[in-house]
């Protein structure tokens, strides 16, 4: 059982003034992993004050100073991995292998990444008698989801410290041993009192005085797009500046040509890696009509070799979906996938064949259907969850255009075995990010959608960009 009793703020492991003690489960069994306490409105008002007091040393320091502690932050990040690794899997249910190498070398690399990025960024552009600096925004409020509890923080803080900004972090009620973990971490590399500030609880209670906090200059926020309205719409009086990484329904386009191994590779990866519980997650496939049922057979022949179950064993490819709720809520777009007449491939509603010890636990059968239309409910809306919409096409103009035709705009992949032509087709992919033929992600560029994907961008340099603001000083003679 892990046991959390304080929060972090202005350098100090501190009791909430309410103290209020949640217990959270084991994705995998359904039992108590550990118990936290929450924080209230109070305690985020004195993280934000905290923030406040800090900033004006903090953000007057050198962009070399900020390499250093960022360098010094990912140096203990590293000596902290498998206990981070372990954190994941205890509150996500990834598999211990998708923790060590996933989550953790992604988020660890954040602090690098921003590291080398600030180096090369020109903060000062002089125009003759005109200096156009780029300052720090100020005081930041990061606001991070559960399915990437590791990776999201992370990449939030190393690019608002690389900025010069001060933090309150309030990370998913459901996923926190990460972010005491990374607390634990910062302390430990030597980030200032008041820099970063960490509480743990309710999006309803700490969420809303952040959102509204008149000492809060900034709000950075990945989640979904009913909240983050609510977030603007709070952040709206006081004119805060909103980032925001929400939904995605992302499209793989099969090209006529491509290797049909690259692109049975994407697909499991892609969709079906962390339980589907990601973002930018390829759970629309677009395939040629004429070769359907050869992508079909292949992709159900490579499904049946993963192994779904403990997350703790070393070869589990898939393990739960983070919740009961979670579990509810994938198991009503199977049932609406198959209701509204799409062909179930493999998979399907209940929970795959585990032995007794996990019966309690959150899993989801690793679903395809076929016979999507672009239509359905199962093809439009963002299920979060190990589900596959396979969908036919006759044309390459008509597969983009299907693959265009969401709400959504993250991420996007494309299988060809011609280069360019692969190239041609990410360019008109109405999305952020695009990988080409099963290409590794690449955490050291832009991360962010188009459309209701959200506003802005994260990670390197592009992340640093936004917590920083724009002044021109006009009439320099000295």
């Amino acid at each position: 059982m892990r046991e959390a009793q304080h929060l972090y703020i202005n350098g100090e492991w501190t009791a909430p003034e309410d103290g209020t003690v949640q217990e959270l489960t084991d994705p995998a069994t359904g039992r108590p992993s550990g118990r936290i306490v929450l924080g209230g409105g109070a305690d985020a008002d004195r993280a934000v004050r905290a923030a406040r007091e800090a900033f004006p040393a903090f953000s007057a320091t050198s962009p070399a100073e900020r390499i250093e502690l960022l360098e010094a932050i990912g140096a203990e990040y590293a000596r902290r991995a498998e206990d981070m690794a372990q954190a994941v899997t205890a509150e996500l249910g990834s598999p211990l292998e998708l923790s060590r190498t996933l989550h953790v070398p992604a988020a660890q690399s954040q602090f690098h990444h921003a590291a080398e990025a600030l180096g090369r960024m020109d903060l000062v552009d002089r125009r003759g008698s005109t200096w156009v600096r780029r300052e720090p925004v100020g005081v930041c409020a990061l606001i991070t989801p559960w399915n990437y509890p590791a990776l999201q923080p992370a990449g939030k803080v190393a690019s608002a410290l690389a900025a010069g900004c001060t933090v309150v972090l309030k990370p998913a009620q459901m996923s926190p041993y990460s972010a005491l973990l990374l607390a634990e971490i910062l302390d430990t590399a030597g980030v200032p009192a008041g820099v970063f500030n960490l509480v743990l609880g309710r999006g309803s209670v700490i969420g809303d005085v952040l959102n509204a906090h008149p000492d809060v200059d900034m709000i950075s926020f990945t989640g979904s797009g009913p909240v983050a309205i609510g977030v603007s719409d709070a952040a709206a009086p006081t004119a805060k500046r909103v980032v925001t990484e929400l939904g995605g329904k992302s499209p793989q386009i099969v090209l006529p040509d491509a290797d049909l191994d690259t692109a049975i590779e994407t697909a499991v990866l892609y969709g079906l890696g962390n339980s589907g519980q990601t973002c930018g997650a390829a759970s629309r496939t677009l395939v040629p009509r004429e070769r359907l049922e050869e992508f079909l057979s292949a992709l159900t022949a490579r499904i049946g070799q993963l192994k779904v179950g403990d997350p703790w064993a070393e070869d589990t490819f898939m393990g739960p979906v983070v919740s009961a709720g979670q579990w509810d809520t994938v198991q009503g777009y199977i049932r609406q996938g198959i209701g509204q007449g799409a062909r179930l491939v493999t998979g399907g509603p209940g929970k795959p064949d585990l032995p007794d010890s996990l019966k309690d636990g959150h899993f989801v059968k690793p679903t395809v259907f076929a016979d999507v239309t672009n239509d359905m409910t199962i093809a439009r809306e963002e299920i979060f969850g190990p589900v596959m919409s396979v969908i036919a096409y006759d044309t390459v103009d008509e597969a983009l255009r299907i693959a265009n035709d969401s709400p959504f705009g993250l991420c996007g992949y494309v299988t060809s075995a011609d280069p360019r032509q692969a190239r041609a087709v990410a360019e008109q992919m109405r999305t952020g990010y695009v990988l080409i033929n099963d290409a590794d992600f690449d955490f050291n560029t832009s991360w962010g959608g188009y459309k209701q994907s959200g506003n802005g961008r994260e990670w390197a340099d592009f992340g640093i960009g936004e917590y920083l603001e724009t002044k021109s000083i006009v009439g320099v003679t000295a």
